[in-house]
């Protein structure tokens, strides 16, 4: 069984490659809207909303088509947000608009970008990214984060003001920190995904 890890050229590739490899799970990076997708999808992503849907745009068909095909599809960072409508920070540029919610910059007085460790809420333990894992600590750095609707919300942080950590609909599973900077918890949670 194998995974696919989405390359738009926005994306933290090397680390969560290496996690993958420490997991000893196999996978495919993919680079080219004609490749095959396997069972399993992973988004990630780091820098600007806008310069991340242009990149992305030739890989939309298909990643919809996963979508509605019920492939599991894990966006990490950068990578989740691309899941909902659109951002504040790239104005008339829409995202993949799977999810219904914005990405916009937390309300908080604290330092923006959000760099480092923090403290994890479960909201849905059912969630299957979150099987054998009870709360614990995660990794962030972002300057925006999702306003979403409750209902995909399945674990929240707080730095300032709350930040939602992860969301989960259906095949759909997001993570605001990057599990594969978050030790023992993060690598459980990569590796529940991988084990769906």
């Amino acid at each position: 069984m194998k995974v696919c890890i989405i390359d738009y050229g926005m994306g933290n590739i090397k680390s969560v490659s290496n996690a993958l490899d420490f997991l000893g799970f196999e996978y495919k990076i993919i680079n080219h809207p004609g490749d095959n997708i396997e069972e399993k999808i992973i988004i990630p992503g780091v820098g600007a909303f806008g310069d991340a849907m242009k990149n992305f745009e030739p890989f939309l068909s298909k990643i919809r088509e996963a979508i509605d095909s019920g492939i599991p599809i894990l966006g990490i960072c950068l990578g989740m947000q691309l899941f909902f409508e659109n951002s504040e920070e790239s104005g008339e540029i829409n995202g993949i608009s799977a999810l219904k919610g914005c990405v916009t910059r937390p309300k908080t007085n604290l330092i923006l970008p959000h760099m480092g460790w923090n403290s994890l809420k479960i909201h849905k333990p059912d969630c299957p990214l979150f099987e054998g894992i009870d709360n614990g600590y995660v990794y962030y750095a972002h300057s925006y984060h999702v306003d979403a609707e409750r209902e995909v919300v399945a674990a929240t942080s707080n730095y300032g003001s709350k930040i939602i950590a992860s969301i989960w609909e259906d095949n759909i599973y997001g993570t605001q920190f990057h599990p594969e900077k978050s030790g023992e918890v993060g690598l459980k949670i990569l590796k529940n995904f991988l084990e769906l």
